[in-house]
């Protein structure tokens, strides 16, 4: 979780804390009886035109040739698939992946900024392909001599160009042809209709070739940053491996930063990703897999820009067969929820919905299985996603709703009692022990529970901090336009820039949302002020929310705005209905045997062994 993150829920529980104590009802108004660089920086130039270091692990061409035959051809070209979804543009070096194109999703870079996608538009392209193709394998011969797949030329003799329609599906081999009779063969099964890719590695002639009866898969290269902000990409971009039933993620955090993680035994599949999209290796039988390796490094791009560049390694047997196949799929496409769940194999782990200080075991499954179906049911009758999230953020109120009004109740009772306090004070100001005594038995004569202001709205923060990271990474607000300033309801809905950054929080662009939910933050305060004494806060968490909300998506300002909109109006129909509370003694305080009753007992137990020892 990067420094802002954090920075925004501590505020936000300050938040909650101090709209208790404000809207805690006081005595007189009673009759007298709380990672990451600047998050503003913006890459103009393609990743690819960066000089990242790259990788020097392959066996030199003087090695490798040893084993290839003369008329091995050492031409590169290209084999285009063109499907519903994507357009696939494969290299006969490596065999592998020079360019993936996602046809219903845009990048931020302009096309006449871009030379080498103009033939295809605007759409997201993933490869880096500068830094090489990428999927690769990697074995080391019984002589010796280090094979890397990325490095050599295979023979293709298929069409070079390849659209696929309806349900239709095409079969690609890529034959690398080695000395005595020895073949690799990289075969591909690609779908019109599908992000996956079916693959399969056929070693002919390898048996008793393969040093240490193993060889790896590598995704190598990473995946390019697509996203306008490389920085809050950056903060979403991780590599990892499903193993042991969890998902593991490495996350190069500080620039310059070097990462890696080793795995052993079963593992159901390796992953890179940036913000909003993935690729993804599933070997076809993941209890064969001896074993996984994640890499990853951040750069500095440019003036104020992050890159990070991982890379996955799957490690599997070699059983020394004349033929040997190994099966694969290839994963390369949106972090979408439901697309990963038709694929099943806990991919769906991909789709982050953040956490807090080690709630995600709390907040994943309400956002997973409440908050994120509602968003989605919403949008089949509501085709605008700004549209969506209002009415989202209304039947969320009205759910917490019964959890805020017995939160009320309790205030106005607490509001009741405090005369009796305030006697009770007067009565036993010298002996502390007796006062708070005193105090509990006050409580449990009238069946008030102390905390029963705060514990309605401490229960809602999961709900909250699942809506936070729900509205921070679903791919379904990416390129989603609202109204009027609004173009794209998961980044900030910028009406001006500042040309300088303010200090601490790194803001140089202002949010119309952004001061739209802190302007409706104040009000909503100062409906609930009680004690002149706490004007200054009023005043002041809206200033700082504002502030730091000023870089977070619009979508989730919209949230947030919307909320305090019909928390106004709440307030307002409270304030209007609402009836004084009338203490009434309950007719059997003891029966009540919760956690504050027993909190109330072991108090008075405890004030009455300190009386004995005074004695």
């Amino acid at each position: 979780m990067d420094r802002q993150t954090t920075l925004a829920f501590v505020l936000i529980g300050i938040v909650l804390m101090v709209w208790l104590y404000i809207t805690a009802p006081t005595p007189t108004d009673v009759p007298q009886q709380k990672k990451t660089p600047d998050t503003t920086a913006t890459v103009e130039k393609e990743i690819e035109q960066q000089k990242l270091p790259v990788k020097q692990e392959k066996s030199s061409d003087s090695t490798v040739i040893k084993i290839l035959p003369e008329s091995s051809a050492a031409k590169e070209s290209y084999v285009v698939i063109e499907t519903n979804l994507a357009r696939y543009e494969l290299s006969t070096k490596g065999g592998n992946f020079k360019k993936v194109f996602l046809k219903k999703f845009n990048n931020w870079y302009a096309p006449h900024n871009k030379k080498d996608d103009e033939d295809f538009g605007n759409h997201v392209q993933l490869i880096n392909y500068s830094r090489g193709g990428s999927y690769d394998f990697a074995l080391v011969t019984e002589d010796g001599i280090a094979l890397n797949s990325s490095e050599l030329f295979f023979n293709y003799s298929g069409s070079y160009n390849n659209t696929l329609k309806d349900k239709d599906s095409v079969y690609l081999d890529f034959t690398l042809n080695l000395k005595n009779g020895k073949s690799i063969v990289k075969r591909y099964l690609f779908f019109s209709d599908s992000y996956e890719i079916k693959n399969e590695i056929i070693f002919n002639g390898f048996n008793d070739y393969v040093s240490n009866n193993s060889f790896d898969i590598i995704w190598n290269n990473g995946i390019r940053f697509v996203e306008h902000n490389s920085v809050d990409e950056a903060n979403y971009s991780n590599a990892s491996a499903y193993s042991g039933g969890e998902q593991v993620i490495i996350d190069a955090s500080s620039v310059g930063e070097k990462i890696s993680k080793d795995f052993r035994g079963r593992v159901d599949w390796v992953a890179v990703r940036n913000k909003y999209f993935a690729a993804v290796v599933l070997p076809d039988n993941p209890d064969n897999v001896e074993g996984a390796y994640l890499e990853g490094t951040r750069y500095a791009v440019g003036k104020d820009g992050i890159n990070e560049v991982y890379e996955t390694r799957l490690t599997l047997p070699f059983k020394n067969q004349i033929q040997e196949t190994h099966k694969f799929s290839v994963y390369i496409g949106p972090v979408d929820y439901k697309q990963l769940e038709t694929l099943g194999r806990n991919l769906i782990a991909l789709v982050d919905f953040g956490s807090f200080f080690g709630l995600k075991f709390v907040v994943r499954p309400i956002a997973e299985y409440v908050l994120l179906p509602l968003f989605q049911f919403l949008h089949m009758f509501i085709p605008n996603y700004g549209f969506v999230i209002i009415i989202f953020s209304l039947i969320i109120k009205l759910a917490v709703y019964p959890l805020t009004k017995q939160s009320y109740q309790s205030m106005k009772k607490m509001q009741a009692l405090q005369p009796k306090i305030a006697e009770l004070k007067e009565k036993y100001k010298d002996d502390p022990q007796k006062l708070n005594s005193e105090t509990m038995k006050l409580y449990s004569t009238y069946g008030i529970n102390p905390a029963g202001g705060c514990l309605p709205i401490l229960l809602q923060m999961p709900i909250f901090i699942a809506l936070w990271g729900m509205f921070q990474s679903v791919i379904e607000l990416r390129q989603q336009p609202f109204v009027w300033w609004i173009k794209d309801l998961s980044t900030p809905d910028v009406i001006y820039d500042l040309g300088f950054k303010l200090p601490l929080f790194g803001v140089q662009q202002i949010s119309g949302l952004a001061l739209l939910m802190g302007i409706t933050t104040f009000f909503q305060q100062k409906m609930t002020m009680k004690d002149p004494s706490q004007k200054m806060l009023v005043y002041l968490m809206p200033i700082m929310l504002t502030i730091l909300f000023m870089t977070f998506p619009s979508g989730l300002n919209l949230y947030y705005f919307m909320f305090n909109v019909f928390s106004i109006a709440q307030q307002y129909y409270i304030n209007k209905v609402g009836k004084d509370v009338e203490l009434v003694p309950v007719a059997n305080p003891n029966k009540k045997k919760g956690f504050m009753a027993r909190l109330m007992e072991a108090a008075e137990q405890q004030a009455k062994q300190q009386q004995k020892k005074k004695k």
